[in-house]
């Protein structure tokens, strides 16, 4: 058996990839919550776990060829994709305005967030946690840095704006002084 396949009875390995799958999807859901939005700590973390169970199924049942279980990985991979991406519509979804004709798009951050939760808990359930930590700690650094620099360009943008419309209205007040 490779790295990627454990055995049904190898606990302390089962229980240390589910808890690293949690502990990523709690980092995520972490983040989310803190800025309110409708995806929190506990559905991160659902998510993430719960990717990481479904892999691991195909990866503890015992085959006659490594091809048989790669496939079974392989479709159970896109089942969970597929699954999480309706759980994300139903987030982006959510709070559209029932009485206007065109729909307000909202929360498509949180439904990617949802997305690649479930992919950090795949490769964490495939045994790939290194890979996972790191997705998390990129997506933590994506959600919050980003987020500040967005900010931060947008205050000079504003800044730079206020400063030229008021450059205008002196140009405009010293023309009128001549």
């Amino acid at each position: 058996m490779g790295p990627m396949f454990i055995n049904a009875d190898d606990w302390p390995h089962i229980g240390f990839r589910l808890v690293m799958a949690l502990v990523v999807g709690c980092m995520i859901g972490f983040n989310r919550q803190q800025g309110g939005r409708p995806a929190g700590m506990r559905t991160f973390m659902l998510v993430s776990m719960g990717a990481a169970l479904f892999v691991m199924i195909p990866l503890q049942a015992e085959g006659d060829s490594p091809y048989a279980a790669t496939n079974a990985l392989s479709r159970t991979i896109q089942g969970v994709a597929t699954g999480v991406g309706f759980l994300g519509a139903g987030l982006i979804l959510q709070e559209s305005p029932r009485k206007s004709a065109v729909p307000k798009v909202r929360n498509l951050t949180t439904a990617a967030c949802v997305w690649t939760a479930a992919g950090l808990g795949a490769a964490i359930g495939c045994g790939l946690w290194q890979m996972g930590l790191i997705g998390g700690l990129l997506t933590l650094i994506t959600l919050s840095g980003v987020k500040r620099i967005n900010q931060s360009v947008k205050f000079k943008f504003e800044q730079s704006r206020t400063i030229q419309t008021q450059e205008k209205v002196n140009l405009f007040e010293s023309d009128e002084n001549d």
